[in-house]
């Protein structure tokens, strides 16, 4: 964490965001379990009181740069009524509503329980006066005490069709009781002279803008634009022309989460208008979709498109929901991202080959060329689709090609061989990287192969073999690479045809 905030402004980024009060969701991973490495490493077990601090040392080692500071999300729906967030998805089934607060949380088919059992998935009941009382109560506490924080996110709970169903929240859809509450919120601050920006998020049920209520005073806040569930094979249009994307209405509690991310500029328009607000995006390309393109190319021409659209429809800036360590094979995706967001007009032919003779040497075409012969295997869109399953996976036809990247990275290796011993130290632990990258990938490629043939379980089987043969590198190279979410991301699409509930699980841990 230390060294991703000491690499964020020397690549000319300007924002670090921490989530969470205590975000021992994130360390619980690493720490206590070493999740999807539990083969390899022993758990390392850390506290609370541990993680606060560390939290503190990044805020510090943020303040030291001068970077704009965005912390917390998720759990002011929960948290201030004495149910703990902090576990997220991972403390399903752990977290217990004390009796005092049951009357504050959304009732769902007449019950007032956490959302499938899970707190930081769990909203509250808006309409409630002395509930939101106390939600602003605690949202202006926070803001009061931390004054190293430039812009505090403000978001409802992590899922969807979760909102309260009581008479009283029937009256208005949940964007606008959540614009009623940050009204609330902005007096107080005022009130009180405090001038913290705050951050809302068009996000699930959210993403639907409100229809009654405006933000009082805009200049206290921000729009995040989080297109969690759009398709990552197809970037932003640009300048897009909002009449001719459809919308779905807002149904309570039975919404369809938007498939493109058209969709969500053009209900990130509707925001804006009806609030007058800013926007800047939260993007996934370092969540799961990192990990789906083993040529590279595609995946880094779509960042770099996407951040162009974005800019072109209104959104200014963009902050990564994912991995602090997305340089495997090399960090080349996130350079061209940085040097996107930096300057617009950046040509994405020229940064490719900047970044490549640095990273490679004088030899650097040869790697290039080895890139381009992955991408031309399997098409980027066969493992970015949104919805995995058995009918996106199984293509029999494709098991040949798969079989090909054997052969590719064989052919290739002797030229990774005899580049090890480079002059320049970043270009040694390029090729080091590299080397390991076609490991991986004829390793993985075993266990595409069965899963295109229709072979669920030799190929879950053999994916798992290689999540444990692989994940013994995780300790040399773990600067640059994170098994915990590469191997998360890839379970996803082997677990989904033969347990759905399994691969969801797979995509919450995430």
């Amino acid at each position: 964490m230390m060294e991703a905030i000491d690499f964020t402004p020397k690549i000319g980024l300007n924002i670090f965001m921490l989530e969470f009060d205590i975000p021992s969701v994130y360390y619980n991973r690493y720490y206590n379990n070493h999740l999807f490495n539990e083969e390899n490493r022993e758990a390392e077990p850390v506290t609370l009181d541990t993680i606060l601090q560390w939290k503190r040392q990044c805020e510090a080692e943020i303040s030291k740069r001068g970077l704009q500071f965005h912390d917390m999300g998720h759990g002011w729906t929960v948290d201030p009524f004495g149910i703990s967030s902090a576990g997220g998805f991972s403390a399903k089934g752990t977290v217990k509503v004390p009796e005092q607060s049951r009357q504050y949380v959304a009732m769902i088919d007449g019950k007032r329980e956490l959302f499938m059992d899970i707190a930081s998935a769990t909203n509250f009941c808006m309409s409630n006066p002395d509930a939101r009382g106390i939600v602003r109560d605690s949202i202006v506490s926070y803001a009061e005490k931390a004054t190293n924080v430039d812009y505090l996110h403000v978001w409802l709970a992590d899922s969807h069709n979760n909102h309260c169903e009581c008479e009283a929240c029937q009256k208005m859809i949940p964007s606008d009781w959540y614009v009623t509450l940050m009204n609330e919120v902005d007096e107080e601050l005022t009130r009180r002279n405090i001038d913290t920006r705050i951050v809302m998020i068009c996000y699930v049920d959210s993403t639907w803008a409100p229809q009654k209520t405006v933000l009082k005073n805009p200049d206290r806040f921000s729009l995040l634009v989080a297109a969690i569930s759009r398709d990552y094979s197809i970037p932003v249009t640009p300048n897009l022309d909002t009449s001719r994307v459809q919308l779905a209405e807002y149904t309570r509690n039975h919404i369809t989460l938007p498939a493109t991310v058209d969709e969500y500029i053009t209900h990130a328009k509707k925001w804006q208008k009806k609030c007058n607000l800013q926007s800047m995006v939260y993007e996934y390309h370092y969540w799961w979709p990192q990990y789906r393109d083993l040529g590279l190319f595609e995946a880094v021409k779509l960042i770099h498109n996407d951040v162009l659209g974005y800019k072109s429809n209104g959104c200014n800036g963009m902050i990564e929901d994912g991995s602090q360590r997305s340089y495997f094979p090399n960090g080349y995706s996130f350079n061209v991202y940085a040097n996107t967001l930096y300057d617009t007009g950046s040509d994405l032919a020229l940064l490719k080959e900047d970044y490549f003779k640095h990273a490679y040497g004088e030899d650097y075409k040869q790697v290039i060329a080895f890139f381009e012969k992955l991408e031309g295997v399997i098409p980027y869109h066969y493992f970015v689709q949104k919805s995995p399953g058995r009918g996106d996976f199984y293509h029999p036809e494709l098991v040949k090609d798969f079989e090909k990247i054997a052969d590719i990275v064989d052919e290739f290796a002797p030229f990774v061989q005899a580049h090890k011993r480079m002059p320049y130290r970043a270009q040694a632990v390029s090729y080091k990287i590299l080397d390991k990258y076609l490991e991986y990938c004829k390793g993985i490629s075993i266990a595409l192969a069965k899963k295109a043939n229709g072979e669920e379980q030799a190929a879950l089987d053999a994916y798992n073999a290689f999540r444990i043969s692989f994940g013994r590198h995780e300790i040399e190279i773990e600067r640059w690479y994170d098994q915990q979410m590469c191997f998360a991301s890839l379970g996803r699409i082997f677990t989904e045809f033969l347990n759905p509930e399994k691969a969801t699980e797979f995509a919450i841990m995430q």
